[in-house]
Protein backbone atom coordinates (compact mmCIF):
# COMPACT_ATOMS: atom_id res chain seq x y z
CA UNK A 1 0.00 0.00 0.00
CA UNK A 2 2.90 2.35 0.78
CA UNK A 3 3.95 2.11 -2.84
CA UNK A 4 0.50 2.62 -4.32
CA UNK A 5 0.67 6.37 -4.87
CA UNK A 6 4.44 6.97 -4.82
CA UNK A 7 5.09 4.78 -7.83
CA UNK A 8 3.18 7.03 -10.24
CA UNK A 9 4.41 10.33 -8.87
CA UNK A 10 8.06 9.37 -8.73
CA UNK A 11 7.89 8.18 -12.32
CA UNK A 12 6.37 11.53 -13.20
CA UNK A 13 9.33 13.26 -11.62
CA UNK A 14 11.56 11.72 -14.25
CA UNK A 15 10.12 14.23 -16.71
CA UNK A 16 9.90 17.32 -14.50
CA UNK A 17 10.04 20.61 -16.42
CA UNK A 18 11.34 23.51 -14.36
CA UNK A 19 13.58 26.53 -14.97
CA UNK A 20 16.53 26.70 -17.38
CA UNK A 21 19.45 24.44 -16.46
CA UNK A 22 22.89 25.70 -15.52
CA UNK A 23 26.42 24.51 -14.77
CA UNK A 24 26.55 22.20 -17.76
CA UNK A 25 29.27 19.63 -17.67
CA UNK A 26 30.38 19.43 -21.31
CA UNK A 27 31.01 15.68 -21.35
CA UNK A 28 27.66 15.00 -19.70
CA UNK A 29 25.98 17.40 -22.12
CA UNK A 30 27.45 15.61 -25.12
CA UNK A 31 26.19 12.23 -23.91
CA UNK A 32 22.73 13.49 -23.03
CA UNK A 33 22.41 15.43 -26.27
CA UNK A 34 23.00 12.22 -28.22
CA UNK A 35 20.34 10.44 -26.15
CA UNK A 36 17.91 13.28 -26.78
CA UNK A 37 18.72 13.46 -30.51
CA UNK A 38 17.97 9.77 -31.01
CA UNK A 39 14.79 9.87 -28.97
CA UNK A 40 13.37 12.80 -30.91
CA UNK A 41 13.61 10.83 -34.17
CA UNK A 42 11.15 8.24 -32.86
CA UNK A 43 7.39 8.52 -33.27
CA UNK A 44 6.11 6.17 -30.56
CA UNK A 45 8.31 4.26 -28.15
CA UNK A 46 7.45 1.39 -25.82
CA UNK A 47 9.58 0.27 -22.93
CA UNK A 48 9.13 -2.29 -20.18
CA UNK A 49 10.73 -1.29 -16.90
CA UNK A 50 11.23 -2.46 -13.32
CA UNK A 51 10.56 -0.02 -10.49
CA UNK A 52 11.98 -0.41 -6.98
CA UNK A 53 11.20 1.70 -3.93
CA UNK A 54 13.48 1.64 -0.89
CA UNK A 55 12.30 3.51 2.21
CA UNK A 56 14.52 2.97 5.28
CA UNK A 57 12.17 4.99 7.51
CA UNK A 58 9.19 2.80 6.63
CA UNK A 59 11.34 -0.35 6.44
CA UNK A 60 10.01 -0.94 2.94
CA UNK A 61 11.60 -2.34 -0.18
CA UNK A 62 9.16 -3.12 -2.98
CA UNK A 63 9.54 -3.90 -6.65
CA UNK A 64 6.98 -3.57 -9.42
CA UNK A 65 7.09 -3.95 -13.18
CA UNK A 66 5.56 -1.58 -15.67
CA UNK A 67 5.20 -0.47 -19.27
CA UNK A 68 5.53 2.98 -20.80
CA UNK A 69 4.18 3.92 -24.22
CA UNK A 70 5.03 7.50 -25.20
CA UNK A 71 4.49 9.80 -28.14
CA UNK A 72 6.67 12.73 -27.17
CA UNK A 73 5.87 15.01 -30.09
CA UNK A 74 2.24 15.27 -28.98
CA UNK A 75 2.79 14.79 -25.22
CA UNK A 76 0.79 11.56 -25.18
CA UNK A 77 1.64 8.64 -22.93
CA UNK A 78 0.38 5.57 -21.11
CA UNK A 79 2.05 4.15 -18.01
CA UNK A 80 0.87 0.75 -16.81
CA UNK A 81 1.98 -0.75 -13.49
CA UNK A 82 1.42 -4.41 -12.66
CA UNK A 83 0.76 -6.43 -9.53
CA UNK A 84 3.45 -8.73 -8.20
CA UNK A 85 3.16 -12.53 -8.21
CA UNK A 86 3.14 -15.39 -10.69
CA UNK A 87 0.36 -13.91 -12.83
CA UNK A 88 0.85 -10.11 -12.94
CA UNK A 89 -2.24 -8.05 -13.70
CA UNK A 90 -2.81 -4.32 -14.18
CA UNK A 91 -2.64 -2.50 -10.84
CA UNK A 92 -2.80 1.12 -11.97
CA UNK A 93 -2.50 3.26 -15.08
CA UNK A 94 -1.68 6.84 -15.92
CA UNK A 95 -2.87 7.92 -19.36
CA UNK A 96 -2.80 11.23 -21.21
CA UNK A 97 -3.95 12.34 -24.65
CA UNK A 98 -2.05 15.60 -24.29
CA UNK A 99 -5.11 17.51 -23.06
CA UNK A 100 -6.67 15.24 -20.44
CA UNK A 101 -5.08 12.86 -17.95
CA UNK A 102 -6.55 9.77 -16.30
CA UNK A 103 -5.25 8.02 -13.17
CA UNK A 104 -6.80 4.56 -12.86
CA UNK A 105 -6.62 2.46 -9.67
CA UNK A 106 -7.88 -1.01 -10.44
CA UNK A 107 -8.25 -2.16 -6.84
CA UNK A 108 -10.68 0.70 -6.14
CA UNK A 109 -12.20 0.53 -9.64
CA UNK A 110 -11.77 4.28 -9.77
CA UNK A 111 -10.37 6.67 -12.34
CA UNK A 112 -9.51 10.32 -11.70
CA UNK A 113 -9.73 12.73 -14.62
CA UNK A 114 -7.74 15.96 -14.76
CA UNK A 115 -6.85 18.54 -17.35
CA UNK A 116 -3.23 18.58 -18.48
CA UNK A 117 -1.41 21.78 -17.63
CA UNK A 118 1.60 22.87 -19.65
CA UNK A 119 3.24 25.37 -17.33
CA UNK A 120 6.71 25.26 -15.86
CA UNK A 121 5.68 22.58 -13.35
CA UNK A 122 4.26 20.21 -15.94
CA UNK A 123 5.19 16.57 -15.39
CA UNK A 124 5.08 14.35 -18.42
CA UNK A 125 6.41 10.79 -18.84
CA UNK A 126 6.43 11.34 -22.60
CA UNK A 127 9.64 13.32 -21.98
CA UNK A 128 11.34 10.63 -19.93
CA UNK A 129 14.35 10.42 -22.26
CA UNK A 130 14.90 14.17 -22.47
CA UNK A 131 14.57 15.01 -18.77
CA UNK A 132 17.93 16.71 -18.55
CA UNK A 133 17.03 19.54 -20.92
CA UNK A 134 15.35 21.79 -18.36
CA UNK A 135 15.57 22.19 -14.63
CA UNK A 136 18.83 20.35 -13.89
CA UNK A 137 22.52 20.79 -13.33
CA UNK A 138 24.49 17.73 -14.36
CA UNK A 139 27.97 16.24 -14.24
CA UNK A 140 29.62 13.20 -15.80
CA UNK A 141 30.67 10.69 -13.11
CA UNK A 142 32.49 8.02 -15.13
CA UNK A 143 31.56 4.55 -16.35
CA UNK A 144 29.96 1.64 -14.52
CA UNK A 145 28.68 -1.79 -15.50
CA UNK A 146 25.05 -2.24 -14.48
CA UNK A 147 23.09 -5.42 -15.21
CA UNK A 148 25.85 -6.46 -17.59
CA UNK A 149 25.52 -3.20 -19.55
CA UNK A 150 28.41 -0.75 -19.89
CA UNK A 151 26.93 2.55 -18.75
CA UNK A 152 28.03 6.17 -18.62
CA UNK A 153 26.95 7.68 -15.30
CA UNK A 154 25.57 11.20 -15.02
CA UNK A 155 24.51 12.84 -11.75
CA UNK A 156 21.81 15.49 -11.97
CA UNK A 157 20.52 17.92 -9.34
CA UNK A 158 17.45 20.18 -9.66
CA UNK A 159 18.13 23.88 -10.05
CA UNK A 160 15.22 24.46 -7.67
CA UNK A 161 16.54 23.57 -4.20
CA UNK A 162 13.00 23.41 -2.84
CA UNK A 163 12.29 20.19 -4.73
CA UNK A 164 11.83 17.09 -2.57
CA UNK A 165 14.14 15.20 -4.93
CA UNK A 166 17.76 16.24 -4.48
CA UNK A 167 19.56 13.98 -6.98
CA UNK A 168 18.96 11.80 -10.03
CA UNK A 169 21.66 9.40 -11.19
CA UNK A 170 21.28 8.39 -14.82
CA UNK A 171 22.91 5.29 -16.32
CA UNK A 172 23.21 5.67 -20.10
CA UNK A 173 23.83 2.58 -22.21
CA UNK A 174 27.17 3.50 -23.80
CA UNK A 175 26.63 1.44 -26.95
CA UNK A 176 22.96 2.23 -27.61
CA UNK A 177 22.98 5.82 -26.34
CA UNK A 178 19.78 5.20 -24.43
CA UNK A 179 18.87 5.67 -20.78
CA UNK A 180 19.24 2.25 -19.18
CA UNK A 181 18.41 3.11 -15.58
CA UNK A 182 17.61 6.03 -13.30
CA UNK A 183 18.13 6.23 -9.54
CA UNK A 184 16.25 8.97 -7.69
CA UNK A 185 17.09 10.21 -4.18
CA UNK A 186 14.70 12.29 -2.07
CA UNK A 187 15.30 14.33 1.05
CA UNK A 188 13.47 11.81 3.25
CA UNK A 189 16.08 9.15 2.56
CA UNK A 190 13.99 7.23 0.04
CA UNK A 191 15.43 5.83 -3.19
CA UNK A 192 13.47 5.07 -6.35
CA UNK A 193 15.04 3.17 -9.23
CA UNK A 194 13.79 2.53 -12.76
CA UNK A 195 15.54 0.05 -15.03
CA UNK A 196 14.56 -0.40 -18.65
CA UNK A 197 14.08 -4.04 -19.60
CA UNK A 198 13.16 -3.58 -23.25
CA UNK A 199 13.06 -0.64 -25.66
CA UNK A 200 11.02 -0.56 -28.87
CA UNK A 201 11.67 2.59 -30.88
CA UNK A 202 9.27 1.66 -33.67
CA UNK A 203 6.12 0.73 -31.73
CA UNK A 204 2.93 0.85 -33.78
CA UNK A 205 -0.26 1.94 -32.07
CA UNK A 206 -3.30 4.13 -32.60
CA UNK A 207 -4.25 7.19 -30.56
CA UNK A 208 -6.95 5.21 -28.75
CA UNK A 209 -4.17 3.88 -26.49
CA UNK A 210 -3.74 7.38 -25.07
CA UNK A 211 -7.26 7.68 -23.65
CA UNK A 212 -9.11 5.84 -20.89
CA UNK A 213 -12.08 3.84 -22.23
CA UNK A 214 -14.81 3.65 -19.57
CA UNK A 215 -16.63 0.96 -21.58
CA UNK A 216 -13.76 -1.46 -20.97
CA UNK A 217 -14.04 -1.00 -17.19
CA UNK A 218 -17.59 -1.92 -16.09
CA UNK A 219 -18.73 -0.12 -12.96
CA UNK A 220 -15.69 2.14 -12.76
CA UNK A 221 -16.20 5.29 -10.72
CA UNK A 222 -15.14 8.40 -12.62
CA UNK A 223 -13.94 11.25 -10.40
CA UNK A 224 -13.89 14.34 -12.59
CA UNK A 225 -11.42 16.85 -11.10
CA UNK A 226 -11.36 19.24 -14.05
Amino acid sequence: MFMRYYVIYTLLFLSAVNTAFAQKDQQAKAILSEVSRKYKTYDVIKTNFVYTLESPQANVKETQSGTLIAKSKTNKFKVTLYTTGKTPAVAQELISNGKEQWTYLKKDNEVQLNNVTNGDETLNPAHIFTIYEKGFKYVYSGEEKKGGVNCQVIDMTPTDAKKSIFKVRLFVDKAKKQIYSALIFDKNGNKYSYTMQTFNSNFKTGDEVFAFDVKLHPGVEVVDLR
